[in-house]
């Protein structure tokens, strides 16, 4: 079969260091009657380890070269979509089952994908990336930190993340110029209920001039709402913990017009 040429507009960069595969799926630890999805599968680094533990495997590629690849196997169902478009509240209706979604995403969107994936968080048993490990850093921080912000916020107030093993660039064909990590994003099990949109609005103004104390952005943010509460606008954006931001998210929604 012809050789497949990376395709920087789908950010493709292949995994191919055979030990951290193993390493990788071994973390994932797929058991029978699970509903697993792989993002990204490309050539099938992972997809086929993934294989030999788990059968059948639904598949999300947009490279048309790479769908069809798959598709010459009878034990993977292929999606030949964005990942974006991808409806995963359908898929897991149509499975009659949660989600594990695993894969190697594309560096290039990850972060769209996250928040693609936030809306469907009810619909998941677990999630397992790859990812730039400056991404991953963001998504883990804590209060106090630089890599703390609005990532660190959404993500947290739904999931439990953790960072679970560090990647090289030369793991990869061809290298990225960045380190890579797998992050473990587990749903939380009674989150605090907030509207999402509201909290995202909140917590956007709130890290738009992170350097600022809040009352300089989230201040503003409050008045034009008609907040008239007692959150601590001396601080920083960065100091806030996130139950904090959640909370006051909810106090805004109850006093809402």
């Amino acid at each position: 079969m012809a050789q497949h040429i990376p395709r920087k507009r789908f950010g493709q960069h292949f995994l191919t260091d055979t030990a951290l595969i193993e390493a990788i799926v071994d973390l994932i630890d797929p058991q029978p009657g699970e509903t697993l999805v792989e993002i990204g599968p490309g050539l099938g680094a992972m997809t086929l380890p993934l294989l030999e533990r788990h059968k059948p495997l639904t598949v999300i590629e947009l490279d048309r070269d790479l769908a069809a690849r798959l598709r010459q196997r009878d034990d993977v169902e292929v999606i030949e979509s964005d990942v974006l478009k991808v409806d995963f509240h359908a898929l897991a209706q149509a499975k009659g089952a949660k989600l594990r979604v695993v894969g190697n995403l594309p560096y290039n969107i990850s972060t769209p994908i996250l928040f693609h994936l936030l809306e469907v968080v009810d619909d998941v048993v677990d999630q397992h990336f790859m990812l730039q490990k400056e991404v991953v850093d963001r998504m883990a921080a804590g209060p106090g930190s630089k890599d703390y912000g609005r990532l660190s916020v959404m993500l947290q107030w739904r999931y439990d993340i953790e960072s679970v093993l560090d990647v090289p660039p030369e793991a990869f064909d061809p290298p990225p110029r960045v380190d890579s990590a797998i992050v473990r994003m587990m749903p939380l099990p009674q989150p605090p209920a907030v509207d999402r949109a509201l909290l995202g609005e909140l917590v956007a103004s709130a890290f738009s001039q992170r350097r600022k104390l809040l009352r300089h952005s989230l201040g503003r943010w409050l008045a034009e709402r008609g907040y008239s509460g007692h959150f601590d606008l001396q601080r920083r954006a960065e100091e806030v913990p996130v139950a904090e931001f959640v909370a006051l998210a909810s106090e805004v929604a109850a006093h809402r017009p």
